[in-house]
């Protein structure tokens, strides 16, 4: 299994709108999604040994960033045929386990995950109010398996400056994480 790692972040790039349906049944845009001091849009998958590494610390950390005002939103694009564990109904069974406070909208045609240049699970999207790009890395020091529990909150970290400042961090780590699961062309 080939880990992806995502490009440094290109400060002010402009989030791409979406129309996907949620496990709750709801269709999102960015403007539903939205919170009045940022977004963060996240790319997981259910199967991902990356993704469920963190699974408890995302949803810590986007309940601690909703409490800062930025909006949150997850999104699966893989190849749903191919990966049956990160289809639709699996997604709600997942998202139901783990509590998550934010929707979790299935991409099924892939053309999100395209327009934001998705490469990971988990791949995250930090934006400023105006929706621009500030954050393009990782939620800490986890890889396929946790970082210890005291662990700097990168992803956090970032997004609270964001939402005092409207600035992400100069330096940042990226992600890592399988690649997201293309379906063939």
């Amino acid at each position: 299994m080939m880990a992806a790692i995502p490009p440094v972040c290109d400060f002010g790039w402009k989030a791409p709108d979406l129309a996907l349906p949620g496990t709750d049944g709801k269709t999102w845009s960015l403007a539903d999604v939205a919170g009045p001091n940022g977004t963060l849009i996240m790319f997981i998958c259910n199967h991902c040994p990356y993704v469920q590494a963190v699974i408890d610390r995302i949803v810590r950390d986007a309940r601690d960033l909703q409490g800062l005002g930025i909006g949150v939103a997850a999104i699966s694009s893989n190849d749903a045929i191919a990966y049956p564990q990160d289809g639709f109904d699996a997604m709600r069974a997942e998202a139901e386990k783990h509590a998550f406070p934010f929707p979790y909208l299935f991409d099924e045609s892939q053309d999100v995950a395209r327009a934001y240049g998705a490469v990971c699970t988990p791949d995250f999207f930090g934006f400023d109010a105006g929706f621009g790009l500030q954050y393009r890395g990782r939620l800490d020091a986890s890889g396929s398996r946790p970082a210890p529990p005291d662990a700097r909150r990168e992803l956090y970290e970032a997004m609270r400056h964001v939402a005092e400042t409207g600035r992400g961090p100069a330096d940042q780590v990226a992600s890592i994480g399988c690649s997201i699961k293309w379906k063939a062309a």
